[in-house]
């Protein structure tokens, strides 16, 4: 399914936090958000995620209006938040089997998946555990897992990958990879140039809340997508296998 925002805008008093923001994320593709902080990132993701309404423009995933049919749009997305929120008395494995009740996923099915997430992030032997006592970088992981638990057609990334440990980050890039390769459309935004170089097919560069460039991989002579040399090394040498 494709991501359409078109004419966003959002202001807060007087600061212009999105001024007529336009893109397109297609099915298949990774599409980075790049821009310094204080840029817009995050006001557009979680303008685009449903979480706050903008004041002009609109967000739809593929036809559905995400502000006109809410419900519709949002089974549709997955969203892992730069400052994710929990239920913090419940356990990393309640919330889990709390959103695919939600969503109606098979229990037993999620439950599978989310424990192969669990140790390919890092998060088994720990989610028995109330997610209060979580460090922020086990929130992170755990705000990955439950945006990408359901393979939704539409993933959003505010930052997602910050604080994960270096193998952890690693099979994160490769989990969107795949999804990408199986067709959901990932808007993957990030401050750093390095965290969207080897991942994205394209970047959309936002500054002062305004897209001012849109560039293609050939365009900034981005590298083959895939682990780096140095990424593989550093598999190789604590034991973990290349996805």
């Amino acid at each position: 399914m494709t991501l359409r925002i078109h004419g966003l805008g959002r202001r807060y008093g007087s600061l212009v936090a999105l001024d007529d923001v336009s893109l397109e994320v297609k099915p298949g593709e990774i599409v980075g958000l790049l821009g310094p902080n204080g840029a817009g990132k995050s006001t557009l993701m979680r303008t685009a995620a449903g979480l706050q309404p903008p004041d002009q423009g609109t967000v739809h995933v593929e036809e559905a209006d995400l502000w006109r049919v809410p419900i519709t749009a949002k089974r549709r997305l997955g969203f892992a938040s730069e400052h994710p929120e929990f239920y913090e008395e419940l356990s990393a494995d309640e919330y889990i089997a709390f959103l695919a009740a939600v969503r109606g996923l098979d229990p037993a099915a999620a439950a599978e998946r989310a424990s192969e997430l669990y140790a390919s992030l890092g998060l088994a032997g720990r989610t028995a555990e109330p997610v209060r006592g979580f460090s922020n970088g086990m929130r992170k992981k755990l705000s990955f897992l439950a945006a990408v638990l359901h393979r939704p057609p539409v993933l959003l990334c505010d930052e997602a990958l910050d604080g994960f440990d270096a193998p952890a980050a690693l099979y994160a890039r490769e989990a969107l990879r795949a999804l990408a390769s199986s067709g959901t459309a990932v808007l993957f935004s990030s401050h750093a140039t390095e965290a969207v170089e080897r991942l994205c097919d394209r970047v959309v560069v936002l500054h002062r809340g305004r897209v001012v460039r849109t560039l293609a991989r050939s365009e900034w002579g981005g590298s083959a997508r895939g682990l780096s040399m140095l990424e593989r090394a550093f598999l190789d040498v604590i034991g973990a296998p290349a996805a």
